[in-house]
């Protein structure tokens, strides 16, 4: 017994010194300690053949043994473990360059909304909000649209139930908004709106307006024509012209059509502007009296200004996109041009 001892301990002592890494040490410790197949284990299970006499010395002998094991198991493990981590250290390159972080992008249409917010808040506007669920009678009527008005129909709209719907336009928080306080009112309101348009190029049911009002005494046409002014030189460059077209929508009198000289070829004509050199952006007006009148406003006494544009129809001009679902198909490919 005393020689089989001494032969296991030479073995684990020679084989644990040529160990190579941490499951050469693992294999090494199963082998001699084991709990069921162990070399150790296997000497303590016999033990009840020896002579009652030397069982105490054979015992002594065995738990040194597997003490010294498990010492230089330890040692060899810190050992490699050192060793690994200065062959780690060697093989870094600290002359390579870093892996870049890639970084999030905000969408385009955010973009344009932002740039038309810092522009409007440089002139005094403040930024309201409002539902984008509904009543025929913000929607509508309160703008000067009666049941039975032919806009109503320009603007398909999706109902939710008899009187309520997903917003047409963002116009219905300027009413809410001269509900609530009197004048001098200075705001726009950016949001989503919806409309039962068919998706193409320049077509989407779903889209973001931003509406402008402004309401005070003495407010003139030229007040508004030089705020759009100073926000289209803003938004497209000081180069930019731009030109009001007399129009007709229910809520100004008298109302106006906004062009700006076509981005892409200055004016002299091109495929984007059809050959015009003009490109439609929104449209604006002195509010009509009518709409004073369902807000409890002195109509003589206040007048004010009020416009409207599309966030998509400005960004795809701004950015050079030539249809709008782009905007929409969350491709990666796109959107990181931005």
């Amino acid at each position: 017994m005393r020689q089989n001892i001494e032969k296991i301990k030479r073995e684990a002592e020679e084989r644990i010194d040529k160990a190579q890494n941490e499951k050469d040490l693992k294999e090494l410790q199963i082998k001699f300690l084991g709990r069921r197949q162990g070399e150790i284990t296997q000497i303590l299970r016999n033990m009840k053949n020896l002579p009652f006499e030397d069982r105490p010395i054979i015992g002594k002998l065995i738990n040194e043994l597997k003490e010294e094991i498990e010492k230089k198991l330890r040692e060899k493990r810190n050992e490699i473990i050192k060793e690994e981590g200065k062959e780690g250290e060697e093989s870094i390159d600290i002359t390579l360059p870093g892996k870049r972080i890639p970084l999030g992008r905000l969408h385009p249409i955010t973009q344009t909304i932002e740039e038309i917010k810092r522009i409007f808040i440089g002139l005094g506007f403040q930024i309201v909000r409002g539902p984008e669920l509904e009543t025929e009678y913000y929607n509508f009527e309160a703008l000067n649209m009666p049941r039975y008005h032919p806009a109503r129909d320009e603007q398909d709209s999706f109902y939710i139930n008899d009187t309520h719907l997903l917003r047409t336009q963002t116009s219905p928080v300027q009413i809410r908004v001269m509900e609530k306080k009197g004048p001098p009112i200075r705001i726009i309101a950016p949001g989503k709106c919806y409309r039962r348009d068919a998706i193409d190029a320049s077509h989407f049911p779903m889209f973001h307006q931003v509406e402008g009002l402004a309401v005070d005494e003495n407010v003139t046409f030229s007040d508004l024509k030089g705020s759009l002014a100073y926000f289209v030189h803003q938004m497209f460059g000081k180069d930019t012209r731009l030109r009001f077209r007399p129009s007709f929508f229910p809520f100004t009198e008298p109302s106006a059509e906004v062009d700006i000289s076509c981005i892409m070829c200055k004016g002299k004509g091109c495929r984007v502007c059809s050959g015009k050199g003009w490109l439609e952006i929104l449209g604006a007006g002195m509010v009509d009296p009518e709409v004073f009148k369902n807000v409890n406003y002195d109509t003589e006494k206040y007048q004010g200004f009020a416009f409207g544009m599309g966030v998509e129809r400005i960004c795809m001009l701004k950015y050079g996109i030539d249809d709008i679902r782009l905007l929409f198909q969350n491709d990666l490919r796109f959107l990181k041009q931005f």
